[in-house]
């Protein structure tokens, strides 16, 4: 039983979910590993002229709460300032074991104008609003199903760009590379 649960907190944390309730993330292995998710600090969201650090691309994780229950995958990247190592944007994409689809968790830094809510761009198409739909002390956080043109975008596309306005009204856009999106994906799917 300690194992399948040790497999749920990493299953857990793999979807961000570790964050959102009382389960506590398993410890980094390298300092690395402690750079692409440190805890946001309890300051407001970067300034505009902040310049955000991507990590090399997209990363691939496949896990399962036990030897008998199927793999869970996912893929994500993340955007940390590059003066402080605060994490700006974490994108995190699943495609759930019953449906197949593919489903978006999005975590945001605290100190947003939550009822403008966020966007997100591939290349120069036409923005998508998504709602936020809650903070905690990590961060605020999107949890959306992926729409099949949308995926089509992401996987052809250059660049996704998230963008949300902070407490002053300032929109913040973070340029997300998707040069490797299609094949992470297809690691996952």
């Amino acid at each position: 039983m300690k194992i399948v649960a040790k497999s749920l907190v990493v299953l857990l944390t793999v979807f961000g979910v570790a964050g959102l309730g009382h389960a506590q993330a398993p410890k980094p292995k390298n300092a690395a590993t402690a750079q692409q998710h440190p805890a946001p600090a309890p300051s407001a969201a970067p300034q505009a002229d902040a310049a955000p650090a991507n990590n090399a691309g997209w990363v691939a994780r496949c896990t399962s709460a036990s030897r008998e229950a199927p793999l869970e995958c996912a893929m994500e990247q993340t955007a940390v300032l590059s003066k402080t190592g605060q994490l700006i944007v974490l994108v995190n994409i699943r495609v759930a074991g019953d449906t197949r689809a593919p489903v978006a968790l999005i975590q945001l830094p605290l100190g947003l104008n939550l009822p403008v809510g966020a966007k997100l761009q591939v290349d120069e198409g036409k923005p998508v609003d998504v709602a936020i739909q809650t903070c905690e002390a990590r961060g605020c956080y999107i949890n959306a199903p992926i729409a099949a043109d949308i995926l089509a975008q992401l996987r052809t596309g250059k660049q996704l760009k998230v963008s949300f306005q902070n407490l002053a009204k300032e929109t913040i856009t973070i340029p997300m590379p998707l040069a490797d999106f299609a094949t992470v994906y297809d690691k996952i799917k």
